[in-house]
């Protein structure tokens, strides 16, 4: 997703869609429109059950990293990176 776009919210009226809020898409933009029951019946998101198993795992070892100590600030991230090229 575009990071600038907001999900938008629509509710049903008379058989159509309505969008509750203005939005600065460009005349004949295209949406896809999903109800949120379906979305949080699937999960939530697009991943299947691997790639949902690898986030999961992924978030787990971070936590274990953050347990252990194993940090770094932003700052020091940053000069570790520059020092690399």
């Amino acid at each position: 997703m575009n990071p600038a776009m907001q999900p938008l919210k629509a509710h049903v009226r008379g058989g159509r869609l309505v969008v509750d809020e203005p939005t600065d898409l460009p005349e004949g933009e295209v949406v896809e429109l999903v109800p949120v029951d379906d979305v949080l019946a699937n999960g939530g998101d697009h991943l299947d059950d691997e790639e949902r198993a690898a986030l999961h795992a992924a978030i787990e070892a971070s936590e274990a990293e953050l347990d252990a100590g194993r940090v770094v600030t932003e700052d020091e991230l940053w000069a570790r990176l520059r020092a690399q090229q």
